[in-house]
């Protein structure tokens, strides 16, 4: 499945829901269905800076593919970050540095945060980017 093939899944399940407190409950369960990350995972480096509540979020770079691993202290936010690693995680590189990110827009994320979680937001798409970009120039 292609990154645009997960927006678009991720774009059909928000699409259920019709109150923004509904997506909200569905974020949580998202973060908890976020797989554990380990606690070397929960390093200093691996920090998102520029969130308000505390994401780690570690990148693995295996045959081509960079394998994202995350976990934050907030619930709300670990949903929001599980969406991102379903989206990157196992990517090459490149695709990640392409990808447009729409999908944000269109489940009505981007409008729908308070201004210190749409921070957190930039911050952890900052840090997958530069990840990818970090990745692609040492291969």
């Amino acid at each position: 499945m292609t990154i645009k093939e997960t927006e678009q899944q991720i774009v059909e399940e928000f699409a259920v829901f019709t109150e923004w407190l509904d997506k909200y409950e569905y974020l949580i369960e998202l973060g908890r269905s976020l797989p554990i990350i380990k606690d070397s995972g929960k390093e200093e480096k691996n920090l998102i800076k520029g969130c308000q509540s505390r994401v780690w979020l570690a990148a693995d770079y295996t045959d081509g593919k960079i394998y994202f691993t995350a976990d934050s202290d907030a619930i709300i936010t670990k949903g929001i970050v599980s969406l991102l690693v379903r989206v990157f995680s196992g990517r090459t590189p490149q695709e990640i540095i392409e990808a447009d990110l729409s999908f944000i827009k269109e489940i009505g994320l981007e409008e729908n945060l308070s201004p210190t979680r749409a921070n957190g937001l930039l911050s952890m798409i900052r840090q997958i980017k530069f990840y990818a970009v970090a990745f692609a120039a040492n291969k």
